[in-house]
């Protein structure tokens, strides 16, 4: 199946800030991808996503790929990328191409320097550093996983799609996406899909702010 992702030309009225993320039903998007990954908090499920990725999945993230132009990254997600992706420098590889050659920017209070081939941190106000990188003519600015940043950009407005690949399975602790406290918004669903392996991916374009009703009865 071809993948969900938006296709266009090169806007030259800037580049669209998209966030993709798994996430558990409960919405938990800690430590998705091993045990060791992100144990903050003691947190110790880590690898939930590993039994349900399937080939019909790692198709759609190829399909996401293929649409950036520029990464923004947090720090433990960029440093995770950074000490795996370059061992795989296969330039015919629709993912790792794209991470070991594009911009990467890193949102960072405590990095100084980041080594990681086209990287570099961003420093001072990351909501007003980012807005800035989405002015510049493109396709998308992909953030993904970056739990903490996600939020941040997420309530000051900035993410324009959210690609929520949603695992089945609930874990019952851990950092959620949505937390309390996150500034309301409605969104678009404009694509959804399911795998073989029951996870749902859903594209969701930013709407404004939601709208409230009563129910009649």
């Amino acid at each position: 199946m071809a993948p969900m992702s938006p296709v266009g030309l090169v806007s030259l009225r800037g580049m669209r800030l998209t966030l993709t993320e798994f996430v558990t039903l409960d919405g938990v998007c800690q430590g998705p991808g091993g045990p060791t990954e992100d144990p903050r908090d003691g947190f110790t499920q880590g690898g939930w996503l590993v039994p349900f990725f399937d080939e019909e999945l790692g198709q759609f993230m190829s399909g996401v790929f293929d649409e950036v132009d520029a990464f923004v990254l947090g720090r433990r997600t960029y440093e995770i990328f950074a000490g795996s992706w370059p061992n795989f420098p296969d330039p015919d590889d629709p993912i790792a191409s794209r991470l070991n050659t594009l911009p990467k920017y890193v949102a960072s209070r405590t990095l100084t320097r980041a080594d990681w081939n086209n990287s570099t941190v961003l420093g001072g106000d990351v909501v007003a550093e980012v807005a800035k990188l989405k002015e510049q003519p493109g396709r998308e600015l992909q953030i993904h996983g970056s739990g903490a940043l996600a939020q941040t950009l997420f309530d000051a407005g900035l993410i324009d799609t959210i690609r929520l690949i949603v695992f089945p399975v609930v874990l019952g602790t851990g950092l959620r996406l949505f937390a309390e406290g996150r500034t309301p918004a409605k969104f678009r669903l404009s694509a959804v899909r399911s795998t073989p392996a029951g996870v749902t991916v859903q594209t969701l374009d930013l709407a404004g702010a939601p709208e409230y009703g009563t129910v009649d009865f």
